[in-house]
């Protein structure tokens, strides 16, 4: 019960999203935007992974696989689609400037 109540005053009493987890400390970020800060790793809860949202001292599965999905769906309108024919796996063959450097 201690640890949940250290979890709420460490991460400000909302939902926090763990950013990076190291050893004695983890980076948090509020849910929805804020400023990052930095908290003592053991006042999260037993299992906390980076990417994980934290409400109230507890982990949160339902809004960290929401806010994962949304990610996802603003990654996938930012990609910029292969036109067809182009083959980025085959790689480059020679230099790209050696027409320049002879």
């Amino acid at each position: 019960m201690m640890l949940g109540a250290l979890g709420v005053v460490a991460c400000g009493g909302g939902a926090v999203r763990v950013e990076v987890m190291e050893d004695e400390v983890a980076q948090v970020v509020p849910v929805g935007g804020g400023k990052a800060r930095t908290v003592p790793r053991s006042t999260l809860p037993p299992g906390a992974r980076e990417g994980d949202v934290v409400r109230d001292g507890r982990l949160d599965a339902e809004a960290g696989a929401r806010l994962a999905r949304e990610v996802a769906e603003w990654r996938a309108r930012l990609a910029v689609p292969v036109p067809d024919g182009l083959d980025l796996s085959s790689g480059a063959s020679g230099s790209l400037t050696a027409d320049k450097e002879r």
